[in-house]
């Protein structure tokens, strides 16, 4: 595919979607599937059939319009009205209402804070377009980035908008993009592999599902001007096989990318050539670490290796490998089609750009935002996501998910960048934010999170593996009020034994929910230990 016949095909799916006066969007992510939004777009086609607005109304499957806990979301366009919780008996009033006026009981209001605070960068094109083909993603911009790379840039020219643009790692560490790139790019090996971890397991964390459910195709255009900018021919999409919906929707938009000349062999004319493949994960959390990450891909059991060697110099194979998350990828085109100043002008000095969230827990607005780096923990809780529920009051917010800590009242007024973060005991993580409210128990938090970190422990380093069961028992002793001083201070030495000596990130975060609650919610615990009575 040349660049005449790219623009052609772009331009040919707006105009097919211009022929049409209403556009009828509804959520098809998994959220929304899960309210029953299949029988709604199903309901909506035999409606507008039988009323023969077939030639002037379009139904239009989307991806994640955020607020997943109001699902299923409908927009109307050109209204621009967003209804929820609609089921298939509303579609008839929605359709009666187009050009009119909006369904009061069903409206939702697009000027609440929760739209109105949130910058879309990776979620741009996120219920807008079709995530299940690719010309109405083509529309609205996608691939243009490859073309733009493939036929106007050098790879070093590419490395350095990445570099420049400050764009730093989501899956959790925040490492510079650019230099990992960079890295890559400047090994001598003629085989190099392009990564992405899809491997969300965090619990109370739907980000990278949203984006590969919404928009797959921003994904893999990314992934392709990695390619391109570090010397690799073949990519990795490493996915949880519990994604159903990801896995198809990235299954067909390769199919699709591949069909339309824009994976494989010579992109767009040039000596480029670049091939994605689809690897599914068995639910193990641990393969979220990238070095397990690469023992899977190959066949082998997924545990950890000691680094050095890096993946960027040894990785899949032996061979200098790239591995960044969905939402890192998903970040790659807007930034090579607006430049690098755009870019480095969202956000913080030192956390450029975006963060896509997903807020869960006792909170009024439960769903997927994305906001600019810096914000404030208390405008996303309270003004986005609609402050607490039933009258009680903000306890805590838990960030960076299992390997992040829990951040008291005292804090929320925070900004929302890797720093601060990490100041208070956590991490950004790869964006999952659970609230708590004043009926929450820190102790049993705690106690949640780190089973879950022992459960998942691949068993490989004794640390990890003994280390977590025993904290898991101590917490045990503490939330049936058993506990001793004595018991406190092992917890505490423990903490401090498994973070500093453990093999790979899962163990050595794992601390950090009982570390920070211990930190802010000390007088929990206290509380948790039984008294000492006098022997006769």
């Amino acid at each position: 595919m040349d660049r005449e016949e790219f623009e052609e095909i772009a331009q040919r799916s707006r105009d097919e979607a211009a022929a049409f006066a209403v556009h009828v969007n509804i959520c098809t992510s998994s959220g929304c599937v899960a309210s029953g939004c299949e029988h709604v777009k199903k309901q909506a086609e035999a409606e507008v059939q039988s009323r023969g607005l077939q030639h002037t109304c379009r139904i239009n499957g989307v991806g994640c319009q955020g607020l997943c806990g109001s699902g299923p979301i409908v927009s109307v366009q050109p209204d621009n009205v967003l209804y929820h919780k609609v089921k298939p008996d509303d579609v008839a009033d929605i359709l009666d209402h187009v050009g009119q006026a909006s369904v009061p009981h069903l409206e939702l209001r697009q000027d609440s804070p929760f739209f109105e605070r949130q910058q879309r960068v990776v979620l741009a094109n996120a219920g807008k377009i079709d995530p299940e083909e690719i010309e109405t993603a083509m529309a609205a911009g996608a691939y243009g980035a490859l073309l733009k790379v493939t036929t106007e840039m050098m790879p070093p020219e590419v490395c350095k908008v990445i570099t420049d643009s400050g764009l730093r790692g989501r899956g959790g560490a925040g490492y510079p993009t650019g230099l990992k790139w960079g890295t890559v790019a400047k090994a001598t090996n003629s085989t190099k592999f392009v990564v992405c971890n899809g491997d969300e397991g965090d619990p109370g964390a739907f980000m990278d599902r949203s984006i590969m459910e919404s928009d797959p195709h921003r994904v893999l255009e990314g992934m392709a001007i990695a390619g391109y900018a570090v010397g690799a021919s073949e990519g990795f999409v490493y996915v949880r096989a519990e994604y159903a919906l990801a896995i198809k929707r990235l299954k067909r938009a390769i199919h699709q990318a591949e069909k339309r000349g824009l994976l494989g062999k010579n992109i767009f004319g040039s000596t480029f050539s670049f091939s994605i493949e689809l690897r599914l994960g068995a639910g193990a959390f641990v393969c979220g670490e990238e070095t397990a990450l690469m023992a899977s891909i190959e066949g082998r059991r997924g545990n950890p290796r000691p680094r050095p060697p890096f993946p960027s110099e040894s990785g899949l194979w032996g061979h200098p490998t790239l591995i960044n998350n969905v939402e890192t990828f998903a970040n790659v085109a807007p930034i090579i089609t607006n430049g690098s100043a755009w870019f480095a002008n969202i956000g913080t000095e030192t956390s450029k750009g975006t963060k896509v969230f997903a807020l869960s827990g006792k909170v009024n607005r439960v769903g997927l935002i994305e906001v600019p780096m810096g914000i404030s923990l208390r405008e996303i809780v309270m003004e986005i996501g609609g402050g607490i529920p039933n009258g009680n009051q903000f306890k805590a917010v838990q960030t960076g998910g299992p390997s992040g800590g829990c951040i008291p009242a005292d804090y929320l007024d925070t900004p929302v960048d890797y720093e601060s973060l990490r100041k208070l005991g956590s991490i950004m993580g790869s964006g999952g934010m659970v609230v708590m409210d004043d009926t929450s128990s820190m102790v049993s938090v705690a106690h949640y999170f780190m089973a879950f970190n022992m459960d998942e422990s691949c068993g490989k380093c004794i640390p990890c593996r003994v280390g977590t069961i025993q904290m898991v028992e101590l917490l045990k002793r503490f939330t049936a009020q058993r506990a001793t001083h004595d018991d406190l201070v092992l917890l505490e030495e423990l903490c401090d034994m498994v973070s500093q000596t453990s093999l790979c990130g899962l163990g050595q975060s794992a601390p950090n929910p009982v570390i920070s609650t211990l930190r802010y919610f000390r007088d929990e615990y206290l509380r948790c230990i039984a008294p000492v009575t006098e022997s006769a």
